[in-house]
Formats: structure tokens, sequence, C-alpha cells
């Protein structure tokens, strides 16, 4: 039971492959990743596209079923539940939001909203009440009868992340859930997610190429070519990243670093070989490699487009030329 209090989600030794009959072959998307998320905690999982973001999260949400390892949440392995159980689980436990919205197409924004209190046998009455009250805390209330069609990219977004919050999940697993939104609104959401983390205990799990977003979350780990090459924030082990320290070179002379080596070395990017020897190679990097998590954290001085000076307000569009106010 111990376990069960220490994490609400946690994979172990996750790898996934797709099979291919390209030249190329099989394309391996995760590679050994371990991964925790403790209740009420917030994580943040960031990377170039084709970095394995999206497989990871439909692998830790049960959506996918990886080629090894494990997944367990809430305590339950994942993998050897059925497919009535799996979705059991999932319906008490976590919701999902999804960058395209998948909003049912013949319901209004409320209806939508209000569908998972349905399923959960909740009176119409009282779940198009939650809905219509949730939706307006994301000012949405005066667009709840609107269809999908009639709705713009980020209202409909704004809708899914009703959905996905009207059950009051224990775990939300969001991929680019803001990258729909304009700044200001981007932001509405942020601390509509910082109020569920800090105040009712709700743990996150975010894919995201947003450094804003990240900053949001209590800790952030960087992913690259299947692997977590580092990790930011409170409440970590370089050790989490990976089991080993060795290096292995292909007969093209491709080598793979474990990430807590990589990590030391400052991270992806150029290196130039400064001296070689019989088993021993010397790198020296070439180029700073930025990290993804730069920035996000303070509103900007001044105004990006027109110079405008702020000041210390919290002012998040410019009076002079009506730019969204940009985080650094």
């Amino acid at each position: 039971m111990a376990e069960e209090i220490q994490t609400i989600l946690e994979a172990n030794a996750l790898y996934h492959v797709y099979e291919s009959k390209a030249e190329d072959g099989n394309v391996v998307a995760l590679r050994g990743l371990h991964v925790k998320v403790k209740p009420g905690e917030a994580v943040a999982v960031v990377g170039p596209s084709g970095s394995g973001k999206s497989t990871l999260l439909k692998c830790l949400g049960g959506l996918m079923k990886p080629s090894a390892g494990n997944v367990s949440l809430d305590g339950r392995n994942m993998t050897r539940l059925t497919g009535q159980e799996l979705v059991l689980l999932r319906q008490k436990t976590i919701s999902f939001i999804f960058q395209e919205g998948n909003l049912l197409p013949h319901l209004s924004a409320v209806d939508n909203v209000a569908q998972p209190l349905r399923h959960q046998n909740v009176s119409p009455k009282e779940a198009k009440q939650r809905a219509m009250d949730l939706l307006t805390e994301l000012g949405m209330g005066h667009r709840a009868q609107g269809l999908p069609a009639a709705l713009s990219g980020g209202e409909q977004q704004r809708v899914a992340i009703a959905r996905a919050l009207i059950t009051n999940p224990t775990l939300i697993l969001a991929d680019e859930p803001t990258g729909a939104l304009d700044p200001i609104t981007s932001r509405e959401v942020l601390a509509l997610f910082k109020n569920l983390h800090e105040e009712k205990g709700v743990a996150f799990l975010i894919v995201t190429h947003s450094a804003e977003v990240a900053a949001f979350c209590d800790r952030s780990l960087e992913l690259r070519d299947g692997r977590f090459v580092a990790q930011h924030g409170a409440d970590f082990e370089v050790h989490d990243l990976a089991e080993s320290r060795e290096l292995i070179v292909d007969d093209i002379g491709t080598v793979a670093f474990p990430p807590d080596i990589l990590l030391q070395m400052g991270g992806s990017g150029r290196y130039e070989v400064e001296d070689v020897g019989d088993g021993r190679l010397v790198l020296v990097s070439a180029e700073e490699s930025e990290s993804l998590l730069v920035g996000g954290k303070t509103l900007a001085a001044s105004c990006p487009a027109c110079n405008h000076e702020y000041g210390d307000d919290e002012t998040q569009r410019c009076p002079d030329c009506g730019s969204s106010r940009p985080m650094i």
C-alpha cells in the first residue's frame, strides 16, 4: 500500500518500437524510459518533434501498449488489465487533453463538457449545471450552446480542457494543452491548472514545446531520440534518467550516450575530437546547446514589437500596439 501512496503513475524500462518495412527499418521511439509522478505533482516532458513525447503520453495513459516495460496507474499494472478494467481505472483516475480537442461534433460545448459526468451516472440536470459553471470559469459561458464547427480553434481547446477537468481527476495527461491558444488565454488556462495543482492536489504530466508551460511544473524532463537527457526542478536524481553508463558505438560510428553522462557533458549538440587513442576519446563542445526549457518564467519588461516599457505592472497586452506581452 505504501507504494500506491508514493506514486500515482510509474513506468519502468519503457520501450516502444514502430515496425516498418521501409529501407531504414523499424523505428525505436522510446528507449528504456523510467517515469514517476507523485500524487499532486506536476511534471513536464519537453522535446523536439520526433523525440517520442506523444508516444510516451499514449503509453502512460494506456492508449498504446508499449513494446516492453510496464506502466502502473494508482498502483495497478495497466499492461495486465483487461480492456474493461483499464477503462474503469482510467475513468476514476485520469483525464486527457489533446491539442486537437477531439470534441463530439454533434454536441454543443456544454453537452461535450457534461458528457463524462453522464457516463458516471450523474443526473443530466446536475451534469449540465457543473459543465456550465466550468465553461464560465474558463471564459466560455457565452459560447456554451455553440457546436464545435462554430467555435474557433482556441475555443474548441478550452471546451476540451473543461471536459477533462469536469470529473475532478487525480491526474491529467496533456499533449500541448495550450498549443492552440493565444498567449493571454494560455496564461489563464495555466492559472487554472496551477489552482487545481496547488489547491486541489491534481497531478499533471504535460507534453509541451512551451517553456512557459514547463515553468508551471514542479519538474521538467527533456526528451531526445527516445531518451531523457536532462531533468530540471526539485526532487530528482540524475540516476533516474538511466540505469546503465555503458556507451554503445555501432559499425558506422554512431555513439549512444547514457543520459547522465550527456547531462554532465552539458547536453546534446556539436562536439569536436580533441584527442583519440586505443579505447579513449576526448570530446570538446563546439557550441552551446541551449535547453528547450529556457525562459517562460517572467513577463518581459518591454514590448518586442514597439519597445513600449511596461514598468512593474502585470499588463498582459501592450497599450501602444496591442501585442501580447511575452514571458522570458
